[in-house]
């Protein structure tokens, strides 16, 4: 049942109060202030160099992932966490890798069923799901048959079980659905999430 609109209005009146109180009490200490300001800055600047450390370690711009799908079920599952890596050793089948589609705001993680290396040294990738019962061709760009190494954000390495659900959780419905739009219950993808160290340094 919905709150008649006085009762909403006192409530925001009653939060809007408190706000005014603890600013209040806040100017009264600016030191206590300065000092909390301080602490935010210190840890969200170490996150920050733990992200850029892990960068510079792996080679993978983005070297932590939160699986957002399940068509790598049963092997990964929604909320897995991935730790991944872009060194130089070659892509084989059988890698499970993470890469970007141009167009897309959100990379996929499917595993490489197909490797073709041309005589110019570049690489023609196929992908699929582990779940899904054909390859990725209908999730890739126009026209595009395979995926190259420029579209590879890094090869899995680690997992780690459902550590990633918070993140999950604290995203909308409408966030999760909006890349799936016009994609069939068969062609989903396993979506994954950049922002898996508790969304502190976005």
């Amino acid at each position: 049942m919905a709150q008649p609109p006085n009762i909403r209005g006192m409530e925001a009146f009653e939060i809007l109060r408190q706000y005014t109180n603890e600013l209040r009490d806040v100017a009264k200490r600016p030191r206590s202030f300065l000092t909390q300001v301080l602490n935010l800055g210190c840890i969200v600047f170490s996150a920050l160099m733990l992200w850029k450390g892990l960068m510079v370690v792996t080679k993978s711009e983005s070297p932590v992932v939160v699986v957002l799908s399940g068509s790598m079920e049963p092997g990964l599952q929604r909320g897995d966490i991935l730790f991944l890596s872009l060194y130089s050793e070659p892509f084989i089948p059988g890698d499970v890798v993470v890469f970007q589609i141009e167009g897309r705001d959100i990379p996929i993680v499917h595993r490489i069923m197909n490797v073709h290396e041309k005589d110019d040294g570049k690489l023609a990738v196929l992908t699929k799901g582990d779940n899904n019962t054909v390859g990725d061709r209908g999730l890739y760009a126009t026209r595009q048959m395979f995926i190259s190494r420029k579209e590879m954000m890094g090869r899995a390495q680690v997992f780690l079980p459902h550590a990633g659900m918070i993140t999950i959780w604290q995203r909308t419905e409408r966030y999760l659905e909006r890349p799936w739009k016009g994609l069939k219950q068969s062609d989903l993808s396993a979506q994954v999430c950049f922002r898996c160290m508790c969304c502190i340094y976005t």
